[in-house]
């Protein structure tokens, strides 16, 4: 892996995300009546995809933004505009990313076909969201955040909404913790307007339509799980290499379980959540591999698990799996609505280095390149901490961009112990556990559940 491509810039990005910088801003103060500095943030979006297929409505739209006149249309193009400049940097960033690994990916996926969904209901979600607009960040209140509880319930029902929906819901319950906007002393500029592009492109007929699959047989062997964790939410990520069984070249993949999750449920205690849903994570918690017959796999590599197509496979060290198959795997390409830099997460392997700690934290150096590693997306619910990775040898992990640069999010590592070499997972408590510290939370989770699920039933009788 060439980490010195990592640290050279890439042409255009800054100006490329300078525009996106320049058009939230116009965001924050709101659009009713923009002011001179938020005209030259939406004139700097438009002149960013002047070269595009979008150039002449997205500058029209502008137009009419810095007059005060935007319809629904014309602030659905600035979403779209915005969402494909992220959308060019997030392929720039990929594109290194493979030079880095020396990785080859994938042509780009068909599109699926559309399905049905009710057009008044996606009307009326891109309505609340043009009010949010147009009131701004800052000028945002609980009547305005309100405006969207009967369309996300109405949404909730039908499965086909309900990724626009739950998407609405928790931007809802963000903005209202947040109400009055003029009081809020720190506003999350980018991921509020990345999350009303994003449900902008959404409310688009078609555009929230399952992606098309196909199967895959072969064996499946896991490098490490990806925990992540909101208060109310909590998903296990599996990356993987799958090795056709036809002898085709081995190719990167990814299958992913959501749970809701009570507060009171923390530590390892949230893979008992996680665990009933995806016999997986048994096996990458122990080391194993799975054997899949006819699994359903879409072209941005994510299986669609069914447990059926799927069986436990013999013991496969992950970190064989990264020296020997993760060189040659073929990774996937981004589905369009998911082309995001937040989204890029590479597995990759790593040894040879030396750490070292300096002001902002830990960093890993190969050959006088440096790498920045981010343990601060190490799971409290495993076995692997910021010393161990601090004192390791080896290390797969994800590539991610993050503030301007390349981190390194560490998922597994080999580190001495005794004079012997062991292996520490993020996942390793994934499938059970006979830690200590691991039991306790286990045993804390199972009674916080026992709980509410008791409480539950006497809300039902009631």
């Amino acid at each position: 892996m060439r980490l010195d491509l990592l640290t050279e810039p890439v042409d255009g990005l800054d100006e490329a995300l300078a525009a996106v910088d320049a058009f939230d801003q116009a965001l924050l103060g709101g659009l009713l009546r923009p002011q001179p500095a938020q005209t030259q943030g939406l004139t700097a979006l438009a002149d960013a995809v002047a070269a595009s297929p979008l150039a002449a409505r997205v500058a029209e739209a502008a137009d009419k933004a810095a007059a005060g006149a935007a319809s629904e249309d014309h602030l659905l193009a600035l979403a779209a505009a915005r969402t494909a400049v992220l959308g060019a940097v997030h392929d720039a960033l990929a594109a290194r990313a493979d030079e880095a690994t020396g990785r080859t990916r994938a042509g780009e996926p068909a599109p699926p076909a559309a399905g049905e969904q009710p057009p008044n209901l996606l009307a009326a979600a891109r309505s609340w969201l043009c009010d949010l607009a147009r009131a701004g960040w800052q000028g945002i209140d609980h009547d305005v955040v309100a405006g969207s509880a009967q369309v996300v319930s109405a949404m909730l029902p039908d499965p086909g909404l309900r990724r626009l929906a739950t998407l609405l819901d928790g931007f809802a319950a963000e903005l209202a913790a947040s109400c009055p906007g003029a009081a809020v002393d720190r506003v999350p500029v980018r991921r509020w307007a990345d999350l009303w592009a994003r449900g902008m492109l959404l409310t688009v007929p078609g555009a929230a339509t399952a992606p098309a699959t196909d199967t895959v047989t072969g064996r499946l062997l896991p490098l490490g799980v990806d925990l992540q964790e909101h208060a109310g939410a909590a998903q296990a990520q599996v990356h993987a290499v799958l090795e056709p069984a036809d002898g085709g070249s081995p190719r990167l993949v990814r299958v992913s379980v959501s749970v809701p999750k009570p507060d009171t449920v923390l530590g390892a205690g949230v893979w008992q959540l996680l665990r009933p849903h995806l016999t997986l994570l048994t096996a990458a918690g122990e080391g194993r591999s799975m054997d899949l017959t006819d699994m359903p796999v879409t072209a941005e590599g994510d299986l669609i698990w069914h447990e059926e197509h799927a069986r436990p496979g013999e013991h496969a060290d992950p970190f064989a799996t990264a020296r020997v198959a993760l060189p040659t795997a073929t990774a996937a390409p981004a589905a369009p609505l998911d082309r995001h830099p937040v989204r890029l997460a590479e597995p990759v392997f790593l040894e040879g280095y030396g750490a070292e700690q300096d002001d902002e934290g830990l960093v890993f150096t190969v050959a006088g390149c440096r790498l920045a590693v981010d343990t601060d997306r190490v799971p409290a619910a495993g076995p692997l901490t910021p010393q161990t990775v601090a004192g390791s040898s080896a290390c797969i992990g994800l590539l991610r961009w993050d503030a301007g640069d390349f981190v390194l999010q560490p998922l597994a590592v080999e580190t001495t112990v005794r004079k012997k070499t062991v292996a520490v997972h993020a996942g390793a408590w994934a499938g059970g556990t006979t830690d200590k510290a691991g039991v306790k939370a286990e045993k804390a989770a199972t009674d916080a559940v026992a709980v509410l699920r008791e409480r539950a039933g006497r809300l039902l009788r009631a």
